[in-house]
């Protein structure tokens, strides 16, 4: 993958020669351009431009031009035009405009993994968006690009500005609010910029991205799949196969955690039954909502997903070795042996801390099951994995990326994470 990526995310010039004098510029982006792992064994090459150009910037891959199209007519929400292309999964060199974007290695060594990014304002809770003690988010993205991944994967759950904020409250004053572009810019694509532009994303959605809350920005910003659609609270899972890893993508945003509905049931149980036939040896499942975890407050000592865990009873692989997910807003490790694919959760993105779980993590008995190994933390960061000869070892850092929170080591099913 080509490091040396000039990119200056919001403002990236999207011109391929410079401007004659006294020529009207090229228009600039608003957001992007960044690439994203596709739900077809493709990458999807985006980008946020004004909703009144007259023509999508040129995407080049491998010296061969692909035609960028808008994805979805701007409308009061959402006042803007995002370009997309399709290119090739093993594309080498890649170009928006003329500048570089990012591809994938041939192996992939380095990934930065977390979620639960956005500032949450809504009726019960506001959180302090101008603070980055408060909400780190941009110093996240920041210090993560730093460290040159050669994949990022977001766990899901982008969108938190779902209200106003409240009169006098000078935390928030003047934010953007409600599924629209404006709140979408602030949320993600402006702190994300330098990471965004950094690799590849694999963007997992989450229940701030179902219909009723973020759905129709998450259709139209960051869905994987090619062609916009109407907003529909589920959506087919996916296998990822790059860079030497195994990737099992599942959508389980309207997966509610302590009633599960029957009819939810089935249709996770069909959909986790076609997604892990037959998964290659060393795979990872990647969803927002933990499968084997415990909850906090008044449901600590309860599996935290109830759905999940009835719908894929029957379903799990011998090959699948990990779940990597958010939504629970710390950082948790489970280990169950040999026996049962290892959870970890990495909710530390951005939003408010959730309380780590009050029972302790070894020997807890979660769906049936004891834990052999549990770690738990609640502090804001992104995590770092690291290719070893077949193993991972993996690093918290907190945001500043000036202190390691937590160390692990991931082999097979094995999953090890200790201060």
């Amino acid at each position: 993958m080509n490091k040396m990526i000039r990119l200056c995310g919001l403002v990236a010039v999207l011109a391929v020669a410079a401007v004659p004098a006294g020529a009207q510029a090229p228009p600039k982006a608003i957001a992007g351009p960044w690439v994203e792992l596709g739900a077809h064994d493709d990458l999807q090459v985006r980008v946020v431009m004004p909703s009144d150009i007259a023509a999508c910037p040129v995407v080049v891959a491998d010296g061969k031009t692909i035609e960028a199209r808008q994805r979805g007519a701007a409308d009061g929400a959402f006042p803007i035009t995002v370009c997309s292309a399709t290119v090739p999964l093993a594309t080498k060199r890649l170009t928006v405009g003329g500048d570089a974007v990012p591809t994938l290695p041939a192996t992939i060594n380095r990934i930065v993994v977390f979620g639960d990014s956005g500032c949450r304002i809504d009726k019960k809770d506001v959180q302090d968006c101008n603070d980055t003690k408060e909400w780190p988010f941009s110093v996240v993205a920041k210090d993560a690009a730093g460290r040159n991944p050669d994949l990022v994967i977001h766990v899901g759950d982008y969108y938190y500005r779902e209200t106003a904020c409240p009169a006098g409250n000078e935390s928030c004053k003047d934010s953007p609010h409600g599924d629209n572009w404006g709140a979408w810019q602030a949320d993600f694509f402006e702190p994300a910029a330098p990471l965004l532009a950094a690799a590849p994303w694999v963007m997992v959605r989450g229940n701030h991205e179902l219909c009723e809350r973020g759905g129709k920005g998450w259709m139209r910003l960051l869905d994987p799949r090619a062609d916009m659609s109407d907003c529909a609270d589920t959506s087919p899972p996916y296998r990822l196969q790059v860079g030497g890893l195994n990737f099992m993508v599942f959508d389980s945003a309207d997966a509610d955690d302590v009633k599960p509905d029957p009819k939810k049931v089935a249709v996770y149980a069909a959909q986790f039954a076609q997604l892990l036939a037959n998964a290659p040896p060393h795979s990872w499942l990647l969803t927002h909502r933990p499968v084997w975890a415990l909850g906090h407050g008044k449901a600590a000592g309860q599996s935290i997903n109830q759905t999940l865990e009835a719908a894929i009873k029957g379903h799990v692989p011998a090959g699948l070795d990990l779940v990597l997910t958010g939504h629970v807003h710390d950082f948790t490790s489970y280990a169950f042996g040999p026996r049962r694919p290892a959870q970890l959760i990495v909710g530390v993105g951005g939003d408010r801390m959730d309380k780590v779980p009050n029972p302790p993590l070894v020997g807890a008995t979660i769906d049936g099951m004891k834990t052999t190994r549990g770690f738990a933390l609640e502090q804001f960061g992104f995590f770092v994995m690291e290719g070893q000869g077949g193993s991972w070892n993996g690093t918290l850092y907190a945001p500043d990326d000036k202190m390691v929170l937590a160390r692990c080591t991931i082999a097979g099913r094995d999953l090890d994470c200790h201060n």
